[in-house]
C-alpha cells in the first residue's frame, strides 16, 4: 500500500483513453475536438511536469515525514474512517490550492499553462505545470501530516484525486444525473472552470467534490444558452511548450523590472492587477459583463494569435 501510486498506474490508461476519444470523434460517435499541435503541446507539458516534479516530490514527502513526527493524533491507515477523513481533508486542501492558484498571480503563473488550450478534451488534462513544485504549492498539504494522516496516505489520496480529475476534461459527456452533479465535480462543472466567458471566469475550483464551491460561493453551472469558450482571456497563439510553461513568469519579471516599487502587487495581486487599474482582472471583466457595458469583453481582450490557435485540422 505504501508504494501504491495511482497516477503512475493510470498513465497508460490515460494515453489509451485519449487515443480512443480521438478515434470515436473521427468516427462521429462522440463530440470531441482535437488539433494535432495542441495535443502534442499538452502531451509535452505532461511529460515535462512529471520530470520537473520528481525532485520536489522527494522534498515534499521528506517534509511531510518530518512533520509527522510531531503529529497531533494517531490515525491508522487501516481504518475506514481514516480514509474518509483524508478524502475530505485532502479534497478541501485541493480546493484551497486551486482557488489560490487562480486568485494570486505568483501561483497563477505556475497554473496558467493548464488553461492555455483552446480545446477541451482528455489530452487537456495532461497539460500540467512545470513550475508548481518551485512555487511551493505542495506546502499546503503538509498540515495533513501534522494532524496525523500518514504521509503515504496523503500521497495516495492526492493521486486518487488527480486520476479522478482526468475524466472530467471532456466535451463528450454531457450532464450526469442531478444527484451526482450536486455532489461531485463533473465534466459539465469543469468545462465552466476552463471557460473564458466572463460569466464563467474563476469558478468551480473543485477536485472531486463540488460541494466546496457551493459552500464557499464559487459555483456556477454550465448553461446551454452560453457554450463555453476555452483558453485564457488573452490567448497565447502559440504551441511552443516553453512559452506555455513560462510566459506568465516572464510577464511578472518584466513588470517588476519596469516598476520595482510595486513588486508585491505584481507577485501577489490578482492576475491582471496593475497599480493604475489599466489592466483587467477576472472580477472587472465579470463586473463589466454584469453591467452590460460590453457585449463581449473577452472578444475585445483576446489577442490576434487566437485565430492561429483555433485554426487547423479539427475533429
Amino acid at each position: 500500500m505504501k508504494g501504491f501510486d495511482p497516477v503512475t498506474l493510470a498513465t497508460p490508461v490515460f494515453v489509451l483513453l485519449v487515443i480512443l476519444e480521438i478515434v470515436l470523434a473521427r468516427m462521429g460517435r462522440i463530440k470531441a475536438r482535437y488539433e494535432a499541435r495542441d495535443t502534442a503541446t499538452s502531451l509535452t507539458m505532461g511529460l515535462g511536469s512529471t520530470l520537473a516534479g520528481l525532485p520536489f516530490a522527494g522534498i515534499s514527502f521528506a517534509a511531510a515525514l518530518w512533520l509527522y513526527q510531531y503529529r497531533l493524533f494517531e490515525i491508522p491507515m487501516t481504518a475506514v474512517w481514516a480514509w474518509v477523513g483524508v478524502f475530505l481533508a485532502e479534497d478541501l486542501t485541493y480546493y484551497v490550492f486551486h482557488r489560490l492558484s487562480h486568485e494570486r498571480r505568483f501561483w497563477w503563473a505556475s497554473h496558467v499553462n493548464h488553461h492555455t488550450s483552446q480545446h477541451y478534451n482528455l489530452s487537456t488534462a495532461l497539460r500540467q505545470t512545470w513550475t508548481g513544485g518551485a512555487a511551493g504549492t505542495w506546502l499546503l498539504w503538509l498540515p495533513l501530516s501534522l494532524v496525523g494522516f500518514p504521509p503515504a496516505m496523503v500521497a495516495i489520496q492526492k493521486g486518487i484525486s488527480l486520476v479522478y480529475q482526468f475524466w472530467i476534461h471532456t466535451e463528450s459527456i454531457g450532464r450526469t444525473p442531478a444527484w451526482f452533479e450536486a455532489v461531485f465535480n463533473t465534466p459539465s462543472h469543469h468545462r465552466v472552470h476552463h471557460a473564458r466567458n466572463p460569466r464563467y471566469l474563476d469558478r468551480n475550483y473543485a477536485g472531486i467534490l463540488i460541494v466546496w464551491d457551493r459552500l464557499f460561493g464559487s459555483f456556477t453551472p454550465e448553461l446551454d444558452e452560453e457554450p463555453c469558450r476555452y483558453g485564457i482571456v488573452k490567448n497565447l497563439g502559440t504551441f511552443n511548450p516553453l512559452r506555455v510553461a513560462f510566459h506568465e513568469w516572464i510577464g511578472i519579471a518584466q513588470d517588476i523590472v519596469r516598476q520595482p516599487r510595486h513588486t508585491l502587487g505584481w507577485l501577489f495581486g490578482r492576475p491582471g492587477w496593475s497599480p493604475d487599474g489599466s489592466r483587467e482582472t477576472s472580477a472587472s471583466l465579470r463586473a463589466r459583463w454584469e453591467a452590460g457595458l460590453s457585449s463581449s469583453p473577452v472578444a475585445k481582450t483576446t489577442g490576434e494569435g487566437d485565430r492561429e490557435a483555433v485554426e487547423g485540422a479539427l475533429v
